[in-house]
């Protein structure tokens, strides 16, 4: 069975944005603007394939 929740905008939190930086972890929302932009701006990379697959070689 599927419900669906339905909130008011007076229930509504912030939601906290997280993100790596130089090995630790740091909210977006510290960032000053430049950075803030360039974190707005950042493409997120996505594998095609599994990496421990091993690759077909040609003979």
């Amino acid at each position: 069975m599927k419900t669906e929740i339905l909130l008011r905008d007076e229930d509504r939190t912030r939601c906290e944005i997280w993100t790596r930086v130089m090995g630790y972890h740091r909210p977006v929302s510290q960032f000053n603007r430049g950075k803030q932009s360039e974190h707005r701006e950042r493409l997120h990379f996505r594998e095609e394939r599994d990496a421990a697959e091993p690759v077909a070689r040609a003979a």
